[in-house]
């Protein structure tokens, strides 16, 4: 008998614990389900882990030559937000050698700022410098696509990050989208399957590239530059239902030309996640085609770089300027902008073509930027320094 009671008794037990695990749980999903819509918000702080922040000093100029006779010359400069990946300071402005009163003005859709030049009747070049300092942290999300929720209605405000870039060989796209969800999974997998398509099917090249984010190019003649790659992935990811916006900065370190992009998904619970597909391409190609490493260090290496791209980064060596693609500069300009990469620049109503000194077939260009960033201390390149992917070994051998 004192057996049977004491085998009731854990019984009893048992059923309760099990009933407060399923309260728990259900408390647990209820709150998760009453935070979803505090964390579908657009405007949602970075949701990533901070760390090694460098703070770098920024003398950026830009040369804009206009053509003979030119009445009225306007630049457009985009300002670097501040936020909790970065914050600006001690900015000033100057123009040269004709003085002109700067307007700084916010456009309405992604919130991009501008400080806006007007010159009347310029004779020869004109030089617009900017200075200022920003401190930058490196991001890492530490993303598992797994957790990626499914979101059946997204609220208004994610509509410009919802409508993909158009790309004419409708049924040719859509046969390769099916390719990304045909085994189903989480809701995110087919975002990381259009990743690795792009990586194998898409070639950097800046001598073919659009300069435009232009996915339709992308997707077509399967060659481009970071904007190209970025382009295709975020309307690919439009496309499988995820927000995305293609994110236009500066690589704050020495070369031809300092722009360069990357790609953001919002990715509840994760909020706007970077990813760099067209750096970690060339690192991974560079780490295949390295001499001195052995093939079991490099298939380390590939996954190392892979998974960090898909976890979510963003180094501290490069600043966010601007968001979006196709919207109204503001003050107004004689057309929509795609994007906005350094500045943007119309002679008497007409574009300026762009610009693209890392392209070395080209010789002429209407305008042409010079930058200088000194740092408060060193700081690694994450796509060119090896030793960043296996923190554990920082031999000599591996920084080669």
């Amino acid at each position: 008998m004192k057996r049977l009671r004491l085998q009731n008794q854990r019984l009893a037990f048992c059923v309760w614990a099990l009933a407060l695990g399923g309260v728990i749980l259900a408390v647990a999903r209820r709150a998760e389900a009453e935070a979803t819509p505090e964390r579908l918000q657009v405007d949602l702080p970075y949701q990533a882990e901070r760390s090694d922040p460098v703070t770098h000093e920024v003398d950026f100029s830009v040369v804009v030559t206009p053509p003979e006779h030119c009445q009225v010359l306007k630049i457009w400069l985009p300002l670097p937000p501040s936020d909790v990946a970065q914050e600006v300071f001690q900015s000033s402005f100057s123009a040269f050698p004709d003085h002109v009163d700067l307007k700084i003005a916010q456009e309405p859709v992604y919130g991009n700022r501008f400080a806006y030049f007007e010159f009347h009747q310029p004779r020869g070049a004109q030089i617009i410098r900017h200075r200022f300092k920003a401190k930058v942290w490196e991001l890492r999300w530490k993303l598992n696509p797994q957790q990626v929720a499914a979101i059946e209605q997204w609220p208004s405000a994610f509509e410009p990050y919802l409508n993909p870039h158009p790309v004419a060989e409708e049924e040719a796209f859509r046969a390769t989208l099916q390719q990304f969800t045909q085994n189903g999974g989480a809701a995110s997998l087919g975002l990381f399957e259009a990743m690795n398509w792009i990586d194998h099917n898409l070639t950097y090249d800046h001598a073919a590239a659009s300069l435009q984010a232009d996915a339709q190019h992308a997707f077509t003649q399967r060659r481009g530059h970071c904007s190209d790659y970025h382009s295709l992935c975020a309307t690919m990811g439009r496309a499988l239902g995820y927000p995305t916006r293609v994110t236009y900065g500066l690589s704050l370190f020495p070369k031809n030309s300092p722009s360069h992009c990357k790609m953001e998904a919002f990715l509840p619970p994760y909020g706007w996640v970077s990813f760099d597909l067209s750096e970690t391409q060339k690192l991974l190609k560079t780490i295949a085609s390295h001499t001195t490493l052995s093939e079991e260090e490099k298939v380390e290496l590939i996954e190392a770089a892979r998974q960090r791209l898909k976890q979510g980064f963003r180094e501290n060596s490069w600043l966010l300027v601007t968001r979006g693609t196709d919207y109204e500069l503001a003050p107004k300009a004689s057309q929509p902008v795609r994007v906005v990469r350094t500045i943007y620049a119309e002679a008497d109503g007409v574009p300026l073509p762009e610009p693209d000194p890392a392209n070395p077939q080209q010789r002429e260009f209407a305008w042409m930027t010079v930058h200088k960033y000194t740092a408060d201390k060193e700081f690694s390149l994450p796509f060119k320094d090896l030793a960043t992917l296996t923190p554990e070994k920082q031999s000599q051998e591996f920084r080669k």
